[in-house]
């Protein structure tokens, strides 16, 4: 039996031909037919043996009349396809039962993620329905804290515990390094996958995330800064919504900043991990950051302190920032030779030295992210979690 994804084709629209010959001459895809008017393709579409229909439209309005017609000989995915002119149809689409829109002209590699991903819809829909993952921000008000490495380390110990399905979110989203943090030079970035078209879901998601040797999957902040600003809070709002269905945890590096893109996030964080280090400066920061978290609304019992460089000897102590933030330090990371020389590889330190000072308070770290589990484990007494409200 072929592997082949069978498509089928109907409708007609400026650039379909073009692409029909295109769709024809790829490796594991295979054209079975096309009929300008579904109408009269009803006998070749329906019984079991196609994997996808693609309807053109020319038209500037949703092909509802069409789309009906489709459906009542096929439940295989339909993706429509239509000119750059017809972008206003959209939304009426996606509503529809239409598992993506595309707009030509496209590259004919694109055309043939978006049939993968549709055929692959129903069975990865069904996994992300029983996940609800957990979402932890890492955020410091002063950059130089050591945010990054916090966040990737901790990732990349998330992922690497009990098989627990992990996404790296960078939302740094004007100089976001968590993928050079990494070693990872990565094809595709948010800004790709807010910006393609059609919606945003867990199978889109997946294509565009980076794997990592650790396990944890990598979604990259922009490679150009001005892209940034096409980052909307509407679509990191969904993207996080689909993130939280498909993944166990993630995790989220963040700009030094209360702008949009980290007002979003807070909507939907569970934890929120607020590095300081042994210096004024970013001691006031902090300060003002737990004030201002406080005028937001944001529980205070889903703030958890990080102190970074804990065992620098530089006329500081941990009680001193207690006092000062006037809230208990909850997680301490040491200073380590480990961190620079593993930031230079591109390889975290828990991956590259687990034995480390530093590596040790990230694992232990990352089990209190899921305290309820380890409880478990150990047969101990359950002690409370930052549970949603």
């Amino acid at each position: 039996m072929s592997d082949n994804l069978r498509i089928f084709l109907t409708g007609q629209c400026e650039g379909f031909e073009k692409l029909s010959d295109a769709l024809a001459q790829v490796p594991g895809i295979e054209v079975v037919g096309f009929n300008e008017h579904p109408g009269a393709a009803s006998g070749a579409i329906q019984g079991g043996h196609l994997d996808c229909v693609l309807h053109a439209t020319s038209s500037s309005s949703f092909p509802a009349t069409e789309i009906a017609t489709i459906r009542e000989h096929t439940r295989v995915p339909l993706i429509v396809v239509a000119s750059s002119e017809a972008s206003n149809l959209l939304d009426d689409a996606l509503s529809a039962d239409v598992s993506d829109v595309l707009l030509l002209p496209a590259l004919t590699e694109n055309v043939v993620f978006a049939i993968r991903k549709a055929t692959h819809a129903p069975r990865r829909a069904a996994s992300a329905e029983k996940r609800e993952g957990r979402i932890i921000t890492v955020f410091s008000p002063k950059g130089g804290t050591g945010k990054t490495v916090i966040t990737t380390n901790l990732a990349a110990a998330l992922a690497r515990q009990d098989g627990r399905r992990t996404l790296l979110l960078d939302l740094d989203l004007q100089f976001g390094d968590a993928a050079i943090m990494l070693g990872i030079e990565p094809e595709k970035t948010i800004f790709d996958f807010v910006n393609a078209p059609g919606e945003l879901d867990p199978d889109k998601l997946a294509g565009y995330t980076t794997k990592h040797k650790s396990g944890l999957d990598i979604l990259p902040a922009p490679l150009r800064p001005e892209d940034a600003e096409l980052v909307t809070e509407a679509k990191l709002g969904r993207l996080l919504e689909v993130a939280r269905a498909c993944y166990d945890v993630i995790v989220v590096d963040t700009s030094p900043f209360f702008h949009g893109p980290m007002l979003a996030t807070l909507d939907r964080t569970d934890e929120l991990l607020l590095v300081c280090s042994l210096d004024v400066p970013t001691l006031k920061n902090v300060r003002l950051a737990l004030s201002t978290l406080e005028m937001l609304s944001f529980p205070q019992a889903r703030v958890s302190v990080v102190l970074n460089r804990a065992n620098s000897k530089v006329g500081m102590k941990q009680r001193e920032v207690e006092a000062a933030l006037e809230q208990k330090v909850r997680y301490e990371v040491a200073s380590d030779r480990a961190v620079p020389l593993s930031v230079n590889k591109g390889v975290p330190a828990v991956i590259a030295e687990p034995g480390s000072d530093f590596s040790r308070a990230i694992e232990a770290m990352a089990k209190g992210m899921f305290p309820k589990e380890e409880a478990k484990r150990s047969g101990a007494r359950l002690r409370p979690s930052f549970a949603r409200s």
